[in-house]
């Protein structure tokens, strides 16, 4: 190896580094994070636990209700972004709701196990469609917006490999939570939910890290277009200024 060798590979490398810190920091962002992941966990639990006890489908379903909402005051009085806890709460609503139309403590999971079918379902689709959900989440993330499409096929490519990952893996959640639903009880049901809820999540997380890690750095849109508007106004003020310059010292600068 040559002196000048070592500083190009430690620049790759660097720049290797970079982007899987970027890309972890996006995936946090699209995900919701530590917090986010407790966020989704905490009604569930608090659900099961009080219907292990007291088998009281309605005080269980409000208190998860309850705590759902306390969840998202939290964020608004902390000023933090509040999507992921909104979606906290619809999805206990939904539960709450279809529980107590129903009467039977295990639809209280139903919604959110259908949302998991669906969006299994959909992770699969639109890779089969060529337009990968996880591109479609994450490329605005990363201020790529659709370039991946046709401008960065090593990208397009991790992105559907991403998908596949966690379309496969929600399955597989869902192949062991819809029997439970007919065969178990709810506290059975209640309990490998809660179970279930972080480990195939961060699974199909690290996946995504993985296969956008080594794939081509994403092609940002914005400062694309952001230059071309700076390019665009350097071009006008410049016809201007040569507009504006007086015929004979244009003449004389021709000559």
């Amino acid at each position: 190896m040559t002196s000048l060798d070592k500083p190009t590979e430690d620049s790759e490398q660097t720049r290797s580094d970079d982007a899987r810190a970027v890309t972890e920091a996006a995936l946090f962002e699209a995900f919701g994070g530590v917090r986010g992941m407790v966020e989704t966990v905490l009604p569930g639990l608090l659900f099961v636990a009080i219907f292990t006890v007291n088998k009281d489908l309605h005080i269980s379903a409000i208190a998860a209700l309850a705590l759902s909402l306390v969840l998202v005051v939290v964020r608004l009085v902390r000023k933090d972004t509040v999507k992921h806890a909104f979606s906290g709460v619809f999805g206990v609503a939904f539960g709450v709701v279809f529980a107590m139309f129903t009467g039977n403590a295990k639809d209280f999971y139903l919604p959110g196990m259908l949302y998991t079918l669906g969006l299994a379902l959909a992770y699969i689709i639109t890779t089969l469609a060529g337009v990968p959900l996880i591109g479609l989440i994450l490329g605005p993330v990363f201020k790529e917006n659709l370039s991946w499409r046709t401008r960065n096929p090593g990208r397009k490519k991790a992105y559907a490999k991403a998908s596949w990952a966690w379309g496969l893996i929600l399955l597989a959640k869902c192949a062991i939570l819809f029997p439970l639903y007919w065969w178990s009880d709810t506290t059975k049901l209640g309990w490998v939910l809660v179970a279930l809820k972080i480990p195939p999540f961060l699974l199909a997380v690290w996946l995504t890290w993985v296969f956008l890690a080594k794939a081509p750095a994403p092609i940002d849109v914005f400062a694309e277009m952001e230059a071309e508007e700076k390019a665009e106004k350097e071009r006008e003020a410049a016809l201007a200024a040569e507009g504006g310059e007086p015929t004979g010292g244009r003449h004389r600068r021709e000559a």
